[in-house]
């Protein structure tokens, strides 16, 4: 599905009562272009870790940036109002915007709560399959939608979930990161989707296992990201590789073996 050998996850910068600082919408399109001109493609979260940040297409529009829609990826998840859902969903078609990552989100008293109801879901909050539902309904073939997939969750119920956000009508799924080869993600190849597995970029590994709720294991003794994504890479040669805590410091290609061939 995706032409290129990585996803490169970009953050936007966190929103103010002011305009945003120049500096910091500077820095946003100088790593935006260093990941195009990389040959990657750029993945934007969408308010994480329940922090406000302008939007995707928000960093577009005051940088007045050029949008590839083959290599970008707008995240979207379901802390948003009716209203304010239906405004970015708008202006991604009008953009052309190809690929949506649809994930539940991490809420907080900062960001709102889309209902339930308002998108057609049945439950007492809006999950991820509903947000599938809803924006292949409205937006038919305009859309190709992903899907989070979190392997640190207890299986059957994970698989399960994700078999319900296929029925729902996303085409392909990105993983939490993972470290070598994971049995759960492997069990993802029965639900012929295109599959992105995620490969934790920083040295920091204590992070990742605190943001994903699991104690450490033997496998994150002296983790190493580049030896890991080698592993990756052998296990999974057919899947793109969803980079996250990638530093915009360092010689891309010295450590992403994909770039040197």
């Amino acid at each position: 599905m995706f032409n290129y050998p990585y996803l490169i996850e970009l953050l936007s910068p966190k929103k103010t009562k002011d305009d945003p600082p120049k500096a910091l919408l500077d820095r946003f399109a100088d790593r935006y272009q260093k990941i195009i001109d990389a040959g990657c493609g750029v993945s934007i979260p969408d308010n994480p870790m329940g922090q406000p940040r302008l939007g995707a297409l928000e960093n577009f529009d005051l940088k007045d940036l050029s949008i590839d829609s083959e290599k970008i990826v707008m995240n979207l998840n379901t802390f948003h109002t009716k209203s304010e859902l239906d405004g970015i969903l708008q202006r991604a078609a009008e953009a052309n915007l190809k690929y949506i990552l649809v994930v539940r989100g991490d809420g907080g008293p900062l960001l709102s709560k889309l209902d339930a109801q308002s998108i057609g879901g049945n439950k007492s909050v809006a999950t991820s399959i509903d947000l599938i539902r809803y924006i292949n309904t409205e937006y038919s073939d305009q859309f190709i939608i992903g899907a989070a997939f979190n392997p640190y969750k207890p299986m059957p119920f994970e698989l399960n979930r994700m078999e319900q956000k296929v029925a729902a009508g996303a085409k392909f799924a990105v993983t939490q990161p993972i470290i070598g080869p994971d049995e759960s993600v492997e069990s993802l190849k029965e639900l012929n989707i295109a599959v992105v597995v995620e490969a934790w970029m920083s040295e920091n590994i204590d992070l990742l296992y605190r943001s994903v709720r699991k104690e450490k294991d033997e496998k994150a003794e002296n983790y190493d990201p580049i030896e890991n994504l080698k592993t990756l890479h052998e296990f999974y040669p057919q899947c793109s590789v969803y980079l996250s805590m990638l530093s915009f410091k360092q010689n891309w290609k010295e450590i992403l073996p994909r770039l040197s061939t």
